[in-house]
């Protein structure tokens, strides 16, 4: 079994991709920094489940506003203030997010997060050209992750690791994470995540695809779940730690 992560930015020179094969016991068979869309396209193709760091979807209320605004048949808000705006740049899993751990996922439709998005709306088009579920609740392969959000899910440090200057913390979370994660083999690519912020998360949003695989991770509530078909859903884990599945009894 295949278990895909994917980090992706605009640019592809800093998207990461990880790979982690095998059950109860895996390796990260692959990681790298720099991947391009025909290289993640591929290798979706063969996961059980690929976790995505980057937004499915944009607020459904923000979409009919541009539908509405470009028409000229937006109605008159009674106030444009802080609220008001709020309701068109949060989608319903961003504020489950906020709720559940504090942390306020970028705004996909008022921050730069947008340009990453939009690549995936690209890359989700070619998917589901190839046969692929792309579906945006995570019901298919394709499964929204927030890493830093799951760190905090996990009580694992989730702030300060990334960027040049957060070597030194970055190192002691992949340290920790190898302590923690023994059912994981790293093949060697712990160096490459302690250099690059990018090439961790995409580790960590494919562990983050193997526990949703195990059922170890939120779905969306069922009065969620047409939304969530179209703005898409961050899958938060549960309050355990990933576990070596031979020993934690999971199939």
């Amino acid at each position: 079994m295949n278990f895909v992560g994917v980090d992706l930015a605009a640019d592809p020179r800093r998207t990461g991709l990880a790979v982690i094969s095998g059950q109860g016991r895996c390796t990260l068979e692959h990681l790298t920094v720099g991947a391009r869309d025909e290289t993640i396209i591929e290798v979706v193709q063969s996961a059980e489940r690929a976790g995505v760091d980057v937004p499915l979807g944009w607020p459904e209320k923000f979409v009919d506003l541009l539908s509405a605004h470009a028409a000229g048949t937006l109605p008159a808000p009674e106030s444009t203030g802080p609220e008001w705006r709020r309701n068109l740049a949060m989608r319903a899993t961003d504020l489950a997010v906020h709720r559940r751990t504090g942390l306020t996922p970028l705004s996909v439709s008022t921050d730069r997060i947008a340009h990453p998005a939009l690549r995936w709306a690209g890359i989700e088009a070619h998917l589901r050209d190839l046969g692929v579920d792309t579906t945006r609740d995570g019901s298919g392969v394709i499964c929204e992750v927030y890493p830093a959000a799951a760190l905090h899910c996990w009580s694992l440090p989730h702030r300060g690791y990334k960027a040049a200057k957060n070597a030194a913390p970055r190192a002691q979370l992949v340290n920790l994470l190898q302590q923690r994660w023994t059912w994981l083999d790293w093949n060697g690519h712990e160096d490459l995540c302690m250099a690059d912020d990018n090439a961790l998360d995409a580790v960590l949003a494919a562990v983050i695809a193997r526990e949703i695989a195990l059922r170890r991770c939120e779905a969306p509530p069922v009065e969620l779940r047409e939304p969530a078909r179209r703005e898409g859903w961050i899958w938060l884990p549960k309050e355990e730690n990933p576990t070596d599945t031979s020993q934690s009894g999971d199939s």
